[in-house]
């Protein structure tokens, strides 16, 4: 017990008020007492009680039997929903993921002992203050993610854990205790165990965390050799190319953290006013699933380099073909990995064209914008910006100076609202057919023959212009 005082919100202390009300025990427990404690915003609220779950639900008026086997009822609250779990003990796990099936207890300290890190393992209070048996306070100060009791049998019991302690690495920037991370190389194949679907969770809120290069870890554990191979071969391919100073995967690494260092607005030194200013406006403007998508993209945009790669007689690495390999090859593994196909489509197209290299003209940068897409383009020029900043520092700032100048122009497209597709043309297919072209598939070849014309010139692009070029 400590005197440590923690704010909660009114309505978990109602909750646990009327649990002790009624003469049960009742804490706010795990992940939201770690984050109070170092000042964070917790994500939501869970609350852990010696009531088992039908006395749970005779004392709330709405309820939702969200995990009644489990113990875990969700009682809601001015529209709010609180996980409030009975305390329990875990039995046998068969399958390295669930166990066998669980026992209610009335000791919190048994219930604690289950959970897998320290620093998940604390619960609160206002009566009783902070509950702290395995030193979870001590491994907050010291940025340390350590098991709860013995490791191997932690990671035994769930081995998705393994990842998970990579993943609180990332977002809160601790460190894997020496005896944790053992018990964790010596566990990786139970990984294999584990659905693709939890693996994609915990990758995911590993890479948008603020260190994602702490995925590195995944690598030298040995964790993406089971669920990624492709990032361990590129981790290992060096690209003998006077563009590049990183092998492969170390490329790819450099190019989400400088994504996440866009995000943060930590724009890195090399970048133009222009640009940095560009890069934060389109960052701040991002939903956190088109984030998802830009530090996906940049994880795989290479990750064909290894099968494509040539070298010619001067030692030179070659990667003829990479972006539309890359772009099929990350499909697939988004697809193994279950991405939802939004995500999938998204970071493909933005792959497929990572590299394509537009002239500093209007006229080219309105084609590249049109074939590449208006509703992804902003998104290609920052992953083009974070690609440039993770090669060799001499090659940099000529293709910043590049990218800066097709930037400017494409905001000039934008502000001028310049025509880069069929949708945006001043004449529809009903235009073409009363203007006396024949209904069929050469109907479509008339207005992409258009879209040229006004791609080559804008001010074409009204009606009556458009329906004499048809004429001519």
């Amino acid at each position: 017990m400590s005197e440590y005082q923690m704010t909660m919100p009114q309505e978990v202390v109602r909750i646990i008020n009327k649990l002790e009300q009624h003469g049960y025990e009742a804490y706010a427990v795990g992940g939201c007492v770690r984050d109070a404690m170092l000042g964070r915003e917790p994500e939501d609220w869970d609350i852990t009680t010696s009531a088992k779950p039908l006395e749970v639900k005779g004392l709330f008026r709405k309820t939702i039997d969200t995990g009644l086997q489990h113990g875990t009822i969700t009682v809601m609250v001015n529209g709010e929903g609180y996980e409030v779990t009975t305390y329990r003990i875990d039995g046998e796990y068969e399958d390295g993921r669930h166990p066998k099936e669980v026992a209610f207890t009335t000791s919190l300290r048994m219930d604690l002992e289950r959970r897998d890190f320290t620093i998940n393992a604390m619960a609160y209070n206002d009566r009783s203050g902070l509950v702290d048996e395995f030193d979870g306070v001590g491994d907050l100060k010291r940025g340390v993610i350590r098991c709860v009791g013995d490791a191997g049998q932690r990671f035994d019991e769930d081995a998705l854990r393994m990842l998970r302690a990579v993943r609180f690495s990332g977002q809160l920037g601790f460190t894997i205790e020496d005896a944790t991370l053992q018990a964790m190389e010596q566990r990786i194949q139970n990984l294999q165990k584990i659905s693709a679907e939890r693996i994609r969770v915990e990758m995911t809120k590993l890479l948008i965390s603020p260190n994602p290069g702490r995925f590195r870890v995944a690598y030298t554990s040995g964790m993406t050799g089971v669920f990624l191979p492709e990032f361990d071969r590129m981790m290992t391919c060096d690209q003998k190319n006077h563009h590049h100073c990183y092998t492969v995967g170390e490329h790819c690494m450099h190019s989400v953290e400088v994504m996440q260092k866009f995000m943060a607005g930590m724009l890195p030194e090399p970048l133009s006013p222009y640009a940095a200013e560009r890069i934060s406006q389109i960052c701040g403007s991002l939903s956190k699933k088109q984030y998802t998508m830009l530090v996906l993209a940049m994880l795989l945009h290479d990750v064909a380099k290894p099968e494509v790669m040539t070298v010619d007689e001067q030692g030179e690495g070659h990667f003829f073909g990479h972006p539309e390999q890359s772009a099929k090859t990350a499909g697939k593994v988004l697809k193994r990995l279950t991405y939802d196909n939004e995500t999938i489509d998204t970071v493909v197209r933005l792959i497929r064209y990572h590299d394509y290299r537009m002239e500093t003209t209007m006229k080219s940068v309105r084609r590249a914008a049109s074939k590449i897409g208006r509703d992804i383009m902003w998104m290609e020029f920052v992953v083009q910006y974070a690609d440039v900043l993770s090669q060799s520092p001499q090659t940099i700032p000529e293709k910043l100076e590049k990218l800066d100048q097709c930037m400017e122009k494409y905001q000039e497209i934008e502000a001028k609202s310049q025509p880069l597709s069929v949708k945006d043309l001043a004449v529809n297919g009903r235009d073409l057919i009363r203007a006396g072209i024949a209904p069929g598939p050469g109907l479509g070849q008339k207005l992409s023959q258009l879209l040229d014309l006004v791609l080559e010139e804008p001010e074409l692009n009204t009606r009556e212009q458009l329906l004499e070029k048809i004429k001519e």
